[in-house]
């Protein structure tokens, strides 16, 4: 990263600057399930492991919150034909086949895992397990669990705020802020995973208020890019006045005006689009009353959590109506995030590696990925190999000793502005990522004029003082997401065409020459490049391009 204008080189790390200053061979930031698989993968290989986390891990972010399907296929090379083809167009023909064939491997294996270690996967008439599916809360306990049977050290509500990184580049940990005990804390590390989820820009998603970008902007302060950052505009439905955004049981749904008169093609397949355009001038209601009597119970029992809102209220959304809206998840159900260059999921800076939502999902997924399912095989997949990566790295490292410094930058160094007002820079952000009719329906002219205004105020935040250390982590959730928002307006307006969840309408249909894949970097100076997508099999087994 470039330092903002006037402000001094990057300090040096000291134990004296730390209430807490501990060592490992591999540290892992974030505690949800690519984390806790990446910190059991890292400890079994042999690595002294910490994971920082910055809620309390097993409780914290998008899947203790809820429950989630999972991309498991039996090994039966039809199905698992099948599974990859189902979401090819979809993604608009980005995803590698062969990462496909491992992360479905791989998941297979975890999955198997989880049923060892006691997860209770229900039954079904046969008395075999069902096991397409998890409940958050029960998962992430387990983890947790398992994660302090692997010999893992733990440190709940410890956010990361930067990376600290050697005089080659290299990172060797992280440092950060201690919520409850008070002061701050580094960790000296030969590798570091990140696994601290997406960006959702404290969209009041549920599980999501924790996922803020930290991961994405501390890596790119030490170098690393990033893959897929269009494809980050993805909204769910969600009650008006709740947080739940689990979709599904919408496909039962009608949706209405408040005159009740009914909105073609809401209840469609492409009916968020025509949700999206209905909000933009007035409300739009929903009622669940296509379920039929004997089905809503199972719906109950399948999806508690998401009639949560509704019992809290006094509302029964099979026979009432109540109103909705569509909350932007970005990349948390988007593709986007740090760009993997081998099967370890290294990062392009040494000793970084990434997994989970932090990691781009465009190896499986392209362009689109939606709610659970792939995403959750992802986490369990990359985090496993993450966590062996940066154990095998931080073994092949050695016990040499390193000077190190801090590799962060906006809201942490001198500057000659006033203090980061951190609440105000997060509305700012907001005010250009939540609007559909600049992300959802993106044009050049609607994301030139965004980007011109979050550049501003990455200038004006990067040349800031820094908050005071109570406001810290909140000045650096500001930057991290609006750090991720040009990311995501400047590889949009590269890709001139409407391809998987990103959707340009200056230039509506897919263009097969720009079936390539985008990578961004940078911070004071946005650099957005194409690279070659993935070749394709065809039923002969030779390799093709596909003609999108």
């Amino acid at each position: 990263m470039a330092n903002a204008p006037g402000a001094p080189a990057t300090p040096s790390v000291s134990s004296l600057e730390f209430d807490a200053h501990l060592e490992a061979d591999v540290l892992v930031l974030g505690g949800g399930p690519a984390g806790t698989w990446a910190a059991i993968a890292a400890a079994t290989a042999g690595a002294r492991t910490i994971l920082a986390d910055k809620g309390f891990c097993g409780t914290s972010g998008a899947t203790a919150a809820s429950g989630t399907t999972l991309w498991y296929v039996d090994p039966d090379p039809a199905k698992r034909a099948a599974a990859k083809a189902a979401r090819e167009g979809l993604g608009g023909h980005l995803a590698d086949h062969g990462w496909m064939d491992r992360v479905l491997d791989r998941t297979h294996a975890a999955v198997g895992q989880l049923a060892d270690w006691g997860y209770p996967f229900p039954r079904d008439a046969d008395g075999r397990d069902r096991r397409v599916s998890v409940q958050g809360p029960e998962y992430m306990r387990l983890m947790r669990r398992r994660v302090k049977q692997a010999g893992v050290t733990i440190l709940d509500h410890c956010p990361a705020l930067e990376l600290l990184v050697d005089d080659g580049g290299a990172v060797a940990g992280a440092a950060g802020v201690r919520r409850q005990k008070g002061g701050r804390w580094a960790v000296r590390a030969k590798a570091v995973v990140i696994a601290t989820g997406g960006c959702a820009f404290l969209s009041k998603a549920l599980g999501c208020n924790v996922l803020t970008g930290d991961g994405l902007l501390m890596a790119a302060e030490a170098g690393a890019d990033l893959s897929g950052m269009e494809f980050s505009n993805a909204y769910a439905i969600a009650p008006a006045f709740g947080s739940v955004t689990k979709t599904l049981l919408y496909q039962w749904a009608s949706f209405t005006r408040a005159d009740g008169a009914v909105i073609p093609g809401a209840a469609s397949k492409g009916g968020r689009s025509v949700i999206a355009r209905v909000l933009a001038t007035e409300p739009v209601y929903a009622r669940l009353d296509r379920a039929e009597p004997e089905l809503r119970a199972a719906m109950r029992q399948a999806q508690p959590n998401f009639f949560l809102p509704f019992d809290r209220v006094g509302i029964d959304p099979f026979t009432q109506r109540f109103p909705v809206t569509l909350r932007l998840e970005g990349t948390v159900r988007g593709t986007g995030g740090l760009r993997l260059v081998d099967e370890t999921c290294a990062t392009a800076v040494p000793g970084l590696f990434a997994a989970g939502d932090a990691a781009s999902r465009e190896p499986i997924c392209g362009g689109f990925t939606g709610g659970g399912s792939h995403n959750a095989a992802w986490a369990m997949s990359s985090g496993h190999w993450a966590g062996r990566g940066a154990a095998d790295h931080a073994r092949a490292l050695g016990n040499g000793a390193r000077a190190l410094r801090r590799a962060g930058g906006t809201g942490l160094r001198e500057g000659r502005g006033a203090a980061i007002d951190a609440a105000a820079l997060t509305r700012a952000v907001q005010a250009e990522v939540f609007p559909y009719d600049i992300n959802y329906f993106r044009t050049e002219e609607g994301l030139t004029g965004a980007l011109a205004r979050l550049d501003r105020l990455w200038s004006d935040a990067a040349g800031a003082a820094p908050s005071s250390a109570d406001d810290s982590l909140r000045a650096r959730e500001a930057a991290a997401m609006l750090a991720t928002a040009r990311w995501m307006y400047r590889s949009a307006l590269a890709r001139t065409e409407s391809r998987g969840m990103h959707r340009r309408l200056d230039h509506a249909a897919l263009d097969p020459a720009q079936r390539h894949l985008l990578t961004v970097g940078g911070l004071d100076e946005v650099h957005v490049s194409a690279r070659p997508a993935p070749l394709h099999p065809d039923p002969s087994g030779a390799k093709r391009e596909l003609a999108a």
